[in-house]
């Protein structure tokens, strides 16, 4: 982590951080926050039935600790010296293998029980089929802390998690889904476009995808 300086206001200023394992539990809290009351997590984790917010908690836990396990990276917002956003970051292949990791599936079965689970992988398989080629980044975790939202934090993570993926030239670019349609508008001025739609229950999952082109060096360019 970073300590955030401070102008001669003694105003904080947000610092975008890269996170290890050592951010799980404050990843997990911001995550569970923007998650929990998210429509293809309702639809995904059954919030009709008891525990919906146990099974929650713990895909959050899963995931996070998967991407950590295999790498992956992981970026935040540190304000204040407090971490109030997070972005997590998958390779191309990634999403692919995701349905191989034996050990992270039977951790899900464990702790979200077989049906949510199972209904994790076919969404996952959906998103697969709508997957450009060559294959893409995917942002399959961000979330900005509520106390915090709406002071640009959402702009400011994703633009990190771009340059980021412009970095790495194993991916044409960027993909993300959302089951929020409110959140179209953000993502359509940030240069997203639609690559279709998933149906869960009796709502929708959009899922969208930018180019991301890789940084050229001046030096290079010259």
């Amino acid at each position: 982590m970073a300590h955030v300086n401070t102008d001669k206001n003694n105003k904080a200023e947000p610092v975008v951080v890269r996170l290890d394992h050592t951010a799980l539990s404050e990843a997990k809290s911001i995550l569970y926050q923007a998650y929990r009351h998210e429509p293809t997590f309702r639809y995904l984790f059954d919030h009709r039935r008891p525990g919906y917010d146990q099974r929650v908690r713990a895909t959050i836990r899963e995931l996070i600790s998967l991407y950590f396990e295999l790498r992956q990276e992981a970026v935040g917002i540190m304000l204040d010296d407090t971490l109030v956003a997070v972005a997590f970051i998958g390779d191309p292949e990634l999403r692919l293998n995701l349905t191989d990791q034996l050990s992270w599936r039977i951790r899900m079965v464990l702790t979200t029980g077989f049906s949510s689970t199972r209904r994790y992988l076919d969404y996952h398989e959906q998103i697969k089929a709508l997957l450009p080629q060559p294959l893409a980044h995917q942002l399959p975790l961000m979330g900005v802390h509520p106390k915090y939202q709406n002071r640009g934090l959402g702009r400011m993570i994703l633009e990190a998690v771009e340059r980021l993926c412009a970095e790495n030239s194993r991916g044409s670019g960027l993909v993300l889904d959302t089951g929020n349609s409110r959140y179209l508008p953000f993502y359509e001025s940030m240069g997203f476009r639609s690559l279709g739609k998933i149906q869960l229950g009796t709502h929708e999952d959009y899922v969208l995808f930018r180019e991301v082109g890789p940084v050229i060096s001046k030096a290079s360019s010259a």
